[in-house]
């Protein structure tokens, strides 16, 4: 996005989650009821609201970031990294009813990753945390939502950043079981699904070009404007009002997926914050979402602005 001028700073709001990533490699994954000797262990700063947060700041945004987490010392922790990256305090609260948010992470050697969360305080992010933040939500020009965090003020903060002319990207992860809200969908701009995202809301098996955009059209069905599908490595598909297409993916070679598609969203919001067209918006998110798969942990692997303009222009 080099051609845009610096000081048209990307005012960025995200609702989301935090949580502290405790992540263990090994050569291999365990089976059920096997117990295997890992490589290395690593605590850092994760969920898809943190790292989305994280990487947008990174970036060069005006990040604006409403979340919660326990009076534990994984929220310690938390707070002390979301500082790292340059994020605000303001609007991160304290629960004492809650513990901080925890993702236990395997990564193998290919690095493929399973992984398990538990909510603890994410799950009571309220409406009332919009509100005590309304007055920046609606200077946003995008908004980034997950499910991690209850839909009602999902559904809040969207309203009000749509309302004011902010895009609202909304990445349907983790996909849940009982589907996303449809006042959510009739207020998001771009939903972001993976491949098993895709398929898990249209019951469509995304595993080609075509199964891809058959997705992403049911998808546009359902209330969202545009639908951008990500398969990895595959590259993306993606069905806009203005357009429709692939993109293949940047050619890097993967550490770590962990993520890669908090990255991509970020650097998808950041571009259209700054008044990119979706095109070149989707180039940059890409280079975002692969700079991000070159290196380990979660907020940690966000690129900067020279690393994802300069594999756009070494891919162009």
């Amino acid at each position: 996005m080099s051609h845009h001028p610096k000081d048209i700073l990307a005012r960025i709001a995200v609702v989301g989650s935090i949580n502290i990533d405790i992540a263990v490699r090994s050569a291999r994954l365990p089976k059920p009821g096997e117990t295997l000797h890992g490589d290395s262990f690593a605590l850092s700063l994760g969920g898809k609201g943190a790292n989305q947060a994280a990487a947008s700041a990174r970036l060069g945004a005006d990040v604006t970031f409403v979340g919660r987490i326990g009076t534990d010392m994984f929220g310690d922790l938390a707070r002390q990294e979301l500082a790292r990256f340059g994020l605000e305090p303001a609007f991160i609260t304290s629960d004492p009813g809650a513990g901080t948010g925890i993702a236990t992470i395997g990564i193998d050697a290919a690095g493929e990753n399973a992984i398990t969360i538990v909510s603890g305080a994410n799950a009571h992010v309220s409406v009332a945390d919009v509100h005590a933040a309304a007055y920046r939500l609606s200077g946003a020009r995008a908004l980034l939502l997950q499910c991690e965090t209850p839909f009602a003020a999902s559904i809040e903060a969207a309203g009000l950043v749509r309302a004011s002319g902010g895009v609202v990207i909304l990445d349907p992860a983790p996909a849940p079981r009982e589907g996303i809200p449809k006042e959510l969908l009739a207020l998001v701009d771009l939903l972001t699904p993976n491949e098993s995202e895709a398929m898990a809301l249209t019951g469509i098996t995304v595993n080609s070009r075509e199964s891809g955009l058959a997705a992403a059209r049911k998808l546009r069905e359902t209330g969202a404007r545009g639908v951008i599908i990500k398969l990895g490595a595959a590259g993306l598909i993606y069905a806009t009002p203005e357009a429709a297409g692939f993109l293949p993916a940047f050619n890097v070679n993967a550490v770590d997926t962990v993520a890669a598609g908090d990255c991509f969203n970020a650097g998808l919001a950041v571009a259209l914050g700054e008044g990119a067209r979706i095109s070149a918006a989707l180039c940059f998110a890409a280079a975002c979402g692969a700079v991000a798969v070159t290196r380990a942990g979660a907020a940690d692997s966000a690129p900067t602005r020279p690393e994802a303009e300069a594999l756009v222009s070494h891919g162009a």
